[in-house]
């Protein structure tokens, strides 16, 4: 009997796991197809016009491509953090990797503004990435002095706060075209991160496929601390790696695109409430999902307006504001 319910379970999980697999795919689909320029899916196997082929090959497959890899980076964080901090209400944002990125990038716009200097495209990206790297390191530190998660939590709130008030600052003494650039990048943009070399994905692709690999492991994690350690995991080796496994997934997605909050935490809870929390279906449930997610909110964001685009941030920010909060409500009804 227990071993037929197993099996039910696993076939439940597989059908979820194509479902979403699928549904990535459309996405995917519709975001090379719609745009400032329409382009026709047969752009991948029969010849069309040149200015179709550019638009195609050097604008909207980067993009399409790196909207996946960002909404899965984000989304496998939020999922991996939910346990690792035993908050379901957990996401990248919360330990202050998102905050000293953005810091990074805006302290370098604001720098090179100051002093005249024109920085090459790549300069945010690396900026951001730097900030993000450094919180990280403090996190690690953190992580192998076993001040155990609720100071995780309690550090990143403080490196949010002292990135808000430092950003502050320097919105108040920007001027109106300086403002413009840093407001579009703390909202998030998939435009920053497209001519960049793929020698940038290679690390988060590493980070995700280990990721993906850990589920066994954090299904033992989330039963608590004491109990993992007296099945025989090992915590104390396994909590910096995915800490360090988190922050370098969630420092490449705000160095290639800015902040974007709310994936990392919508879709991982979204799934563990119509799916079941077993983390070896919700981690690559997860990235298939956010994938989806940041694609379609990328889609809305090239055609929502006739002339330019919004930010990606304020669509998932619209979208998961609500969802956020009918979660709160619904987990303290």
């Amino acid at each position: 009997m227990l071993a037929t319910l197993l099996q039910q379970q696993q076939r439940k999980y597989q059908y979820w796991l194509l479902g979403l697999g699928l549904s990535l795919l459309a996405a995917m689909l519709l975001s090379l197809q719609l745009g400032a320029v329409g382009v026709g899916i047969e752009a991948l196997w029969q010849p069309v016009s040149q200015l179709e082929q550019q638009v195609f090959w050097q604008l909207r497959l980067p993009r399409t491509l790196l909207a996946v890899l960002v909404g899965a980076s984000l989304a496998l964080c939020g999922a991996v953090l939910q346990v690792l901090l035993h908050n379901p209400l957990a996401e990248p944002g919360l330990i202050g990797i998102s905050s000293g990125a953005s810091l990074a990038a805006v302290l370098t716009l604001s720098l090179s503004v100051h002093f005249g200097l024109a920085l090459p495209y790549w300069s945010l990206s690396l900026a951001a990435f730097v900030g993000a790297l450094l919180v990280t390191l403090l996190l690690l530190a953190l992580a192998r002095r076993r001040l155990g998660p609720g100071a995780l939590l309690l550090f990143g709130v403080a490196v949010g706060i002292l990135a808000s008030a430092v950003l502050t600052w320097l919105l108040y003494l920007a001027d109106d075209a300086s403002l413009r650039s840093f407001l579009f990048w703390m909202m998030g943009s998939l435009g920053h991160g497209q001519p960049l070399s793929l020698w940038w994905w290679l690390p988060a692709l590493f980070a995700l496929g280990w990721l993906v690999r850990q589920g066994r492991k954090l299904d033992v994690l989330a039963l608590g601390e004491h109990q993992a350690r007296l099945l025989g995991l090992n915590v104390r080796w396994l909590q910096p790696r995915l800490v360090l496994a988190v922050c370098l997934l969630t420092a490449f997605s705000v160095a290639m695109a800015g902040p974007i909050g709310f994936v990392g935490l919508v879709v991982p809870h979204l799934l563990r409430l119509l799916a079941g929390g077993k983390q070896r279906f919700l981690l690559p449930a997860s990235m298939l999902a956010g994938g989806m997610m940041l694609t379609l909110a990328d889609v809305a964001a090239r055609t929502a307006l006739t002339v330019g685009e919004l930010p990606i941030g304020a669509v998932t920010a619209t979208v998961g504001a609500p969802i956020f909060i009918w979660l709160l409500v619904r987990r303290h009804a």
